[in-house]
C-alpha cells in the first residue's frame, strides 16, 4: 500500500497538469432568403435560407438535425458549389448549404394584434454531444435578404444564439446516448404594424363606443332614440369581434382584443341600464327631467369614455 501511494500522487499531479480536452468549436451562420406561409392553425412556417459552417478538427459538423423541422422528409438541403469543402486562407474548413423546409413555431396570440414572434430554426448534431462539439454564432452570421417583405408583418431583425440543450434523458441507452447537445438557434423577429391595431382593429370599436355613450348626451325625454343606440352598439360590437375571431385559431384563452371588447360590452351595458333607469323614472314621475339628471348623465358619459381609453392604453402597454 505504501508503494502505491507515490504512484497515485504522481497520477493525480499529471491529471491536474494536463489540460482537459476542449470540444471542437464550429462557427455557424445563416442568411434568410424567403419566409412564407405562416400557418397559425398548424403552428408552422416555411423558410428558405443559406446555412454555412466553418471549423477545424476531425469531426464533421455538417451532419445536423433540424430540431423543430416538420415533415423532415420534405426538408431540401443542397450543398452549394461542387459539393466539397473549401479551405479558407486561415486553414479553416468551410461548407455552405441551401435549405428549404417547414418548421414548427408555437404562436402565442395573447397580445393580438400587438403580438410579436421570434420564428426560430434550430440545429443540433445528433452524433456528438456538447462535450465533443459546440456550435457558435459566426461573426455577423445572421442576416435577411434586404428585399424580403412579409405582408402584414414588420421584420425587426434576426439573431443567432448558441445554447446547451439538455434533453433530461439518455433515451434508454446510457452507454451511447448523451443527455445534452449543442443547439444553435436562428431567430427572425416579427411584429404586426401598429397601424393595423389602431386603424383596423381599435378604430371601429372606438366609433361604436362613441355612438353608444353619446346616447347619454341626448335629452332624457327621447327614450326610444337613447335606448336604440347602445342596443345597436352591442350588436355591432358582436359582429366586429366575430370578424377577427374567425381569422384566429382556437386559442382557449382571451387575446388582447377580446379583453378590449369585453370592456366595451360592460360599458355599453351600463349605458343601456342608465338609459332604461332614467326612462322608467320619467314615466313614473310624469314630469320633465330635472337639470341634475342631465348633468349626471353627461358626467357619466365622460367617465365611461375616459375609462375605456385609459383601460385600452394600460392593456396595450402591459
Amino acid at each position: 500500500m505504501r508503494r502505491l501511494l507515490p504512484v497515485l500522487v504522481c497520477l493525480l499531479s499529471l491529471a491536474t497538469i494536463l489540460p482537459a480536452q476542449s470540444p471542437q468549436q464550429v462557427k455557424v451562420g445563416m442568411h434568410l432568403m424567403n419566409l412564407y406561409d405562416l400557418n397559425m392553425d398548424e403552428h408552422s412556417f416555411y423558410a428558405d435560407f443559406y446555412l454555412w459552417f466553418k471549423w477545424t478538427g476531425e469531426i464533421d459538423p455538417t451532419e445536423i438535425e433540424f430540431v423543430n423541422a416538420i415533415e423532415k422528409w420534405s426538408i431540401t438541403s443542397v450543398v452549394s458549389g461542387d459539393g466539397s469543402d473549401s479551405l479558407l486562407r486561415d486553414g479553416t474548413n468551410y461548407r455552405v448549404f441551401r435549405v428549404e423546409g417547414r418548421f414548427f413555431h408555437s404562436f402565442s396570440l395573447g397580445d393580438f394584434p400587438l403580438d410579436r414572434h421570434a420564428l426560430d430554426i434550430q440545429i443540433e448534431n445528433p452524433e456528438h454531444d456538447a462535450e465533443a462539439l459546440v456550435y457558435v454564432a459566426d461573426n455577423e452570421g445572421a442576416s435577411i435578404r434586404k428585399t424580403l417583405q412579409l405582408v402584414g408583418w414588420n421584420m425587426d431583425g434576426c439573431n443567432v444564439e448558441s445554447t446547451r440543450h439538455d434533453y433530461g434523458t439518455d433515451f434508454g441507452n446510457p452507454d451511447e446516448n448523451a443527455r445534452a447537445y449543442s443547439n444553435l438557434s436562428f431567430s427572425v423577429l416579427l411584429a404586426r404594424p401598429i397601424n393595423y391595431f389602431l386603424l383596423k382593429m381599435l378604430l371601429p370599436i372606438l366609433i361604436v363606443m362613441l355612438v353608444s355613450i353619446g346616447s347619454m348626451l341626448l335629452h332624457p325625454s327621447h327614450i326610444d332614440t337613447r335606448s336604440s343606440l347602445p342596443i345597436g352598439g352591442l350588436l355591432t360590437a358582436v359582429f366586429l369581434q366575430q370578424s377577427y375571431s374567425n381569422a384566429l385559431p382556437d386559442t382557449g384563452y382571451m387575446v388582447l382584443m377580446d379583453k378590449i371588447y369585453l370592456l366595451a360590452y360592460l360599458l355599453i351595458s351600463l349605458v343601456l341600464l342608465q338609459v332604461i333607469r332614467s326612462g322608467n323614472w320619467l314615466m313614473r314621475e310624469h314630469r320633465q327631467p330635472e337639470a341634475w339628471l342631465i348633468r349626471m348623465e353627461r358626467l357619466l358619459a365622460g367617465i365611461y369614455l375616459v375609462v375605456f381609453i385609459l383601460a385600452v392604453v394600460v392593456m396595450s402597454v402591459w
